[in-house]
């Protein structure tokens, strides 16, 4: 039987139905931090009256990036899922994975939720690059212990920053351009959102493998978010792409939890 699972992200909210890290259905809605408890409700009420046969949730997992959103969804949760074992990823939550950073309150539920996820599929070394808000790099060493990452900033924003700050360009459409070199403005806004983003992330990649000072075919590189199949391919250094990464994570950390 089913757990209904909630990753909330700064621009969207990924919820699913997971049979430990095993995706049975999910959607994507978007964040709102002026949504009420009430809202949340009716509208996971509406996803899952799609469902069918009708799932018969068992437990609840959560992992949020938004503060503010949390009590929301606590409220939330106590009108559609009364009595319900429930676990929401944060300090003092077992993962099962070791976090070796100076601070590890600090790390985003949803990076660890992925690096549960790739420890336990792959162990390490690995290098987790999620494509969301912002682009996430999370690294696991040789022991599937996590060692840190970096973060910058996601195409979507960087999109809309330049459509604001620069006065002769107007928004364009994510997409693939025809080549690098542009020969129209929409194009080369286009080429330098999906080359150079691609470019930014294989720099990041070959550096991190460095640091790891481990042979680079030894290092799982995993794409996830719901930007990644637009990067992922122009890059030469993935070797899997996993789109449902948080959301199996966080249901390994619901069954370690409960």
């Amino acid at each position: 039987m089913p757990t209904f699972a909630a990753d909330i992200g700064n621009s969207d909210t990924m919820l699913g139905l997971l049979e430990g890290d095993r995706v049975l259905a999910h959607w994507r809605v978007s964040t709102d931090e002026h949504r009420t408890a009430d809202e949340w409700d009716v509208l996971v009420r509406g996803l899952l009256d799609r469902v069918s046969p009708a799932p018969r949730i068992t437990g609840v997992a959560v992992c949020s990036t938004v503060p503010s959103v949390v009590h929301e969804w606590r409220e939330a949760l106590d009108l559609r899922f009364p009595g319900l074992p429930r676990v929401f990823v944060e300090p003092g939550t077992r993962t099962g994975v070791p976090v070796l950073t100076d601070n590890p309150r600090e790390v985003g539920a949803d990076r660890v939720c992925n690096a549960v996820a790739a420890a336990a599929r792959w162990g390490g070394p690995a290098i987790i690059v999620d494509f969301g808000t912002a682009i996430t790099f999370d690294v696991l060493n040789a022991r599937g212990q996590y060692v840190g990452g970096a973060i910058a900033p996601g195409m979507e924003i960087s999109l809309e920053s330049l459509g604001r700050r620069a006065a002769q360009l107007r928004q364009v459409e994510l997409h693939r351009p025809r080549t690098v070199i542009a020969r129209n403005t929409v194009e080369a806004v286009q080429s330098g959102m999906v080359f150079g983003f691609a470019s930014l992330v294989e720099g990041m990649v070959e550096r991190m493998v460095a640091q790891l000072d481990v042979p680079a075919e030894s290092v799982e590189v995993v794409s996830t978010g719901h930007l990644a199949p637009l990067v992922a391919q122009e890059c030469a250094c993935f070797t899997a792409h996993v789109p449902l990464l948080t959301l199996q994570g966080l249901g390994l950390v619901f069954d370690r939890n409960t």
